[in-house]
């Protein structure tokens, strides 16, 4: 374990709701809160001569107004959490880079689902969909603030990638002192190929290193990605992993778990697999 929760801010509403999602993790964990933004400045030629009228530079006012929206987020997660040990940073490149970079030491990234600048219409920003696919650790997104009353749904399909998303539910059901409902959904459609997963068998390891945890079973019959979002309507937190079973060699973040990030109710942790 790294010790460390990142928060990627923009400030955007939907990120500021991230901050507070990432401190109170950070506080259960007793981990570093580390804020950060991205920031990409302007390349300015040399010769362009600077406007007299300005009083600091283009890059120095981006700076400046950079530092102030961290400052911001930061006093927002120390209301939340006012024991989290909180750090921040403004650091050179896009959102992108800079977070994948940072899940590289880090236990957990959260992230707002839509960031500033999104195209009107669009769901989920690029930012959200780009570190489940690529981050190094799991990765939390946040669009409305979660029912802290409700259960950890976790998606159950018993393939070995989902095996992390399993141990990653049960950890967090221990840090929140929650109940996981553990989902899983099959089809008997002809032609299908999918197949039915005892909860029992594939839960118990998991289940014997945390027996205070409680889990309800769930075996739905129909698809997985129209349960999961049903589920997360009363969910605290939705666990999945990037890629499930019938998932295409090679592609990064599967179906289930890219409907779930468009259209879930809850937070939404999405855990890869080892590679």
């Amino acid at each position: 374990m790294c010790d460390v929760v990142v928060a990627g801010v923009d400030g955007s509403a939907s990120s500021l709701a991230a901050v507070e999602e990432a401190a109170r993790e950070a506080l259960w964990r007793q981990a570093e809160l580390r804020i950060v933004h991205g920031l990409v400045l302007p390349a300015v030629p040399m010769h362009v001569p600077m406007d007299p009228s300005l009083m600091v530079p283009p890059e120095d006012s981006m700076q400046l107004g950079a530092e102030r929206l961290v400052r911001e987020a930061v006093e927002r997660a120390r209301r939340v959490a006012p024991q989290a040990n909180v750090t921040h940073a403004v650091l050179q490149g896009d959102a992108l880079t800079v977070l994948e970079l940072q899940s590289r030491s880090a236990d957990l990234v959260v992230v707002g689902s839509q960031g500033m600048g999104g195209f009107i219409g669009m769901l989920l920003g690029s930012t959200a969909v780009f570190l489940t696919a690529h981050g190094q650790c799991p990765v939390m997104v946040v669009r409305e603030q979660p029912d802290a009353a409700g259960p950890i749904v976790l998606g159950v399909d018993g393939s070995t990638a989902g095996d992390r998303a399993i141990d990653f539910a049960f950890d967090e059901a221990v840090l929140r002192g929650a109940e996981i409902v553990a989902l899983h959904a099959h089809t008997d459609r002809p032609g299908m190929t999918d197949e039915s997963v005892d909860l029992t068998n594939v839960l118990e390891s998991h289940r014997e290193r945390h027996p205070n945890v409680a889990v309800r079973h769930a075996v739905v019959q129909g698809g997985a990605r129209e349960a999961l979002i049903d589920a997360s309507k009363t969910a605290q937190l939705t666990v999945v992993g990037a890629r499930g079973r019938g998932g295409f060699t090679g592609l990064l973040l599967g179906s289930v778990s890219q409907a779930l990030l468009h259209h879930a109710h809850s937070p939404v942790a999405v855990v890869r697999g080892k590679e």
